[in-house]
């Protein structure tokens, strides 16, 4: 404990002499292009079935992003407490050798979902989707990822693949066995995208392929996505299978006090095991309603959300205790900075 605790402290005490020294060093044209980030996510959640209850710091985050020159870049994010967990998430450099070439390397998300399915200043809802949960075995991994994107008839498109230890986060290990991923990216996350993916992982405690689509239409204060996602267990033979419907629009308030916006959201999502033996495992449907702090839509706010199980089956997944299928009433603060 004492060692995580010096750790989190000398995290802090760099990026606070960061900021400082970004704040007043008008020199240094590096600290200059330093970014500091950040968000909370505290929440209450309610069980209806269980009748249980808790209070919860779900994210934490703080990061730091910048430019050594036209060349280099670089990415450095902590997880102050991840459900009471301390994490080092994003440690990457990224070099442009070419136009519209990147190269990173060093830990770093895995191209599996977009960032509205996993980034906690970019969720809809306070808990994530089925497929965002449950089907790889976290989200991020040491490797190297080269994305090269250019534009056809002014739409954009992008290409990118990875190779990764397939060890999750924070674990160097030797494998002859290299995890690795594909995607195909067209359109923006402003206006019109659509992205097919697919990702091979042969881990030390899994053997999974995947393949995965989205859509997904968005501007200021409207989104809505849709997305599949298909597992395949390559050593049992097992096959999960997700899908998600979202979407929300964000009306603005007018001498709304302490609240300048209120965005209603709607989520269905499902998930089953071998769904064309055994059908649909469970349908969960989310109603959220949010009241933004800031004029921008989906940033900083106070969320309500209810979520509506429809189980047909019990399925592995949620049972490693009651209240994870259970009915439940969320209110969720969320700071994003």
């Amino acid at each position: 404990m004492s060692v995580k605790r010096s750790g989190v402290k000398a995290l802090l005490l760099t990026l606070l002499i960061v900021s400082f020294g970004t704040a007043y060093s008008q020199e240094n044209s590096f600290l200059r292009k330093m970014k500091f980030d950040g968000s909370l996510k505290t929440k209450y959640e309610y069980a209806l079935e269980t009748g249980m209850s808790r209070f919860s710091v779900r994210n934490s985050r703080l990061g730091l992003s910048g430019d050594m020159n036209s060349y280099v870049s670089y990415r450095v994010q902590i997880e102050l407490s991840n459900e009471g967990k301390f994490e080092v998430l994003d440690l990457s450099a990224t070099l442009k050798p070419m136009k519209n070439l990147t190269v990173t390397m060093g830990q770093t998300s895995i191209p599996i979902y977009n960032s509205s399915q996993i980034t906690p200043a970019q969720m809809m809802f306070a808990n994530r989707t089925f497929l965002a949960k449950y089907f790889v075995p976290g989200t991020r991994d040491l490797g190297v990822l080269a994305a090269y994107n250019f534009s056809v008839s002014g739409v954009p498109v992008e290409f990118d693949a990875g190779a990764f230890n397939a060890s999750k986060s924070n674990n160097p290990v030797w494998t002859d066995n290299l995890s690795w991923s594909a995607r195909a990216i067209i359109g923006s996350m402003d206006g019109f995208r659509a992205s097919a993916k697919i990702y091979r992982y042969p881990g030390i405690d899994a053997d999974f392929f995947l393949w995965g689509a989205d859509l997904r239409y968005g501007k200021e204060r409207f989104k809505i996505e849709a997305e599949v996602l298909d597992r395949e267990d390559q050593s049992t033979g097992d096959n999960l299978f997700s899908s998600c419907l979202q979407g929300g629009y964000s009306f603005p308030i007018k001498n709304g006090g302490m609240f300048k916006d209120i965005t209603p959201a709607l989520r269905w999502d499902l998930m089953g095991h071998k769904i064309a033996v055994n059908g649909i495992g469970v349908n969960r449907l989310t109603f959220g309603l949010s009241f933004g702090f800031t004029s921008k839509p989906f940033s900083s706010l106070l969320r309500i959300d209810f979520e509506k199980y429809f189980k047909k089956n019990i399925l592995p997944e949620f049972t490693r205790y009651e209240e994870m299928d259970s009915d439940k009433i969320t209110v969720e603060l969320q700071i994003i900075f």
